[in-house]
């Protein structure tokens, strides 16, 4: 877990800095871009369509660059999901959260859901896979069970929500999660966090990677709080 004493560059490096808004313009992109590089954020969050835009303009940074797949519903075929991630990947993305098959895993259609979650992990090629359940529309005992899907099928991270579903990220919902996976695959909390004191609830809980529009917000918020520190010129 992460020491929470640490210093704001800590923090950054679990940030996922995301604009999945269908109104983002490319201006937009390459803001959330430079405040990556300037923070040191683990990743830039985007949707399919501007991920070769940000390959080309992180390329000399270590900022990774993800998207999400079959968002926000997750109902796209395994062959969507599948074509989806190869093409997301051949023009630079490196992390891959794609939405879990919600309505399958309700129906009780344990192996679709699994299968889908392969095909996706196949087609990224060695790269980063984390899996949302979306919290919000499962019971506990749906939680449970895709979290014990999401780790079986291999992938990288269990994501608790798209943000676009209400409440997104719960400190309970992460608690559950680890329990859940234990310290095998990763946690990201993302849906509602946009301050400091709610990253470290949610680090405390289990989560090792945050999901967030509000980095920047945040980051300011850290620096206040060690001594007065000054962010970084962007």
């Amino acid at each position: 877990m992460i020491n929470l004493v640490e210093s704001p560059e800590k923090i950054a490096e679990i940030i996922d800095h995301t604009n999945l808004k269908a109104d983002t313009r490319v201006e937009n992109i390459k803001k959330l871009c430079n405040e990556a590089k300037s923070y040191g954020f683990a990743s830039v969050c985007v949707n399919p369509a501007n991920v070769e835009l940000c390959a080309d303009f992180l390329k000399d940074s270590d900022v990774n660059i993800c998207t999400v797949i079959s968002f926000p519903l997750g109902a796209n075929t395994s062959k969507i999901k599948f074509f989806e991630t190869k093409d997301a990947v051949q023009h630079g993305a490196c992390e891959i959260d794609m939405v879990m098959n919600i309505g399958a895993l309700k129906s009780g259609l344990e192996e679709t859901v699994k299968t889908d979650i392969e095909g996706v992990i196949t087609a990224a090629e060695d790269n980063i896979v984390k899996v949302i359940i979306e919290t919000a529309l499962l019971t506990k005992e749906e939680k449970i069970l895709a979290c014990e899907i999401v780790k079986d099928a291999g992938a990288n991270f269990v994501k608790t929500s798209t943000g676009f579903g209400y409440p997104g990220a719960t400190v309970e919902d992460v608690f559950l999660i680890k329990k859940t996976v234990g310290p095998q695959i990763g946690i990201k909390a993302s849906g509602g966090i946009r301050n400091i004191k709610t990253v470290f609830d949610m680090v405390k809980a289990g989560a090792t990677r945050i999901g967030t529009s509000s980095g920047v917000k945040i980051m300011e918020e850290l620096f206040k709080l060690n001594h007065g520190m000054e962010p970084p010129k962007r």
